[in-house]
């Protein structure tokens, strides 16, 4: 374990965590929601620094960024434990360690922050993507390999729910370059239900992350029944555009999974739809995720002119003029390499 310094003494012997919107007291002996944040001693303490579960080179658009070093690579990580516990999670085995018995032999060999990076540059990635679980459980480890990234002339990316402190926020904006967060819903109530969080704090990380200049780009699972009324896709895709226009928007596709395994998949024509009022609320970029279909399209054109400027099939990317439209020679939102 190592200490986990986004916490301040909470008296009694407790900890109060400050990584996340929960903001957890945990009394001695015991862990946050996430499962991974635990008082030993008065001291708050993370058992998953430096012990990634999961690595991985990516397609930077497989986070999804599709703005942000279009074409490149990311070195991908991620440890167990999540501070949500939602209900269709992709990546239940590693995020939702309560369901789970992992013992400690399981988290394989220590890499330090350095260690992360050097893979990385060795690799030839462009990036590192803090992924696969939630990067706010492993606040001190991820915040530390975005320092080193800096160092070496690499990108740090974070795909993340969201749910962020004031105080975890101070610390990331700096130094981490792109989020991809997730709008699960425009409802307090399924945050609240589904996911075991709140809504608000979300919208107000979006709103704080765009503020400070920092790339981003939003995703929403729409669920069918779930999540995937008119009303709803109307006020998602109204709250992004609210935010800025050029803010892409990515509205996957359900596969069932986890406790949502007698959910149908999403309909096509539900994701159709959502792309539909997405630009409908003046988005400029809405994209299809988990979907292919002749009636949309995850290419990236041109708001001006129409030009088709980076053409995409599965995670196959031509970008001949990066960012930059070939006709009118608008230069498209977003970061190049």
């Amino acid at each position: 374990m190592r200490p986990a310094w986004m916490s301040r003494p909470a008296g009694d012997g407790a900890v109060q965590c400050l990584a996340c919107a929960h903001q957890c007291t945990v009394a001695e002996g015991r862990c946050g929601i996430c499962g991974v944040r635990c008082n030993a001693q008065g001291e708050l303490q993370s058992t998953v620094y430096g012990y990634p579960v999961s690595l991985g080179m990516d397609p930077v658009e497989k986070k999804p960024l599709y703005h942000f070093l279009p074409g490149s690579l990311a070195f991908s990580l991620g440890t167990f434990g999540c501070n949500f516990r939602c209900s269709f999670c992709q990546n239940f085995e590693i995020s939702q360690i309560r369901d789970r018995s992992h013992g400690h032999q399981e988290k394989g060999s220590f890499l330090a922050a350095e260690s992360i990076v050097r893979l990385a540059v060795e690799n030839g990635a462009r990036s590192v993507a803090c992924t696969y679980n939630e990067p706010t459980v492993w606040a001190e480890y991820a915040l530390d390999i975005a320092s080193h990234a800096r160092e070496a002339g690499l990108k740090t990316i974070f795909v993340s729910n969201g749910f962020y402190s004031r105080e975890f926020l101070d610390a990331a904006l700096p130094i981490v370059d792109a989020y991809n967060i997730d709008l699960k819903s425009f409802s307090d109530d399924f945050y609240r239900h589904i996911c075991g969080g709140r809504l608000q704090p979300v919208l107000e990380a979006i709103q704080t992350i765009h503020a400070a200049g920092a790339w981003q780009e939003i995703t929403s699972l729409i669920i069918p029944g779930v999540n995937d009324g008119e009303e709803e896709l109307h006020a998602m895709a109204h709250f992004v555009a609210s935010v800025d226009p050029t803010v892409p928007w990515h509205v996957s596709r359900f596969f069932p999974m986890y406790r949502m395994a007698d959910v149908p998949m999403t309909p096509a024509p539900t994701i159709e739809r959502a792309v539909r009022i997405g630009h409908e609320e003046g988005l400029l970029y809405v994209y299809p995720g988990n979907l292919v279909s002749p009636r949309t399209s995850d290419d990236t054109v041109c708001p001006t002119c129409r030009t088709t400027v980076i053409k995409r099939h599965g995670y196959d990317v031509c970008a001949p003029t990066g960012l930059r439209c070939p006709s009118c020679g608008r230069r498209l939102e977003g970061v190049e390499q």
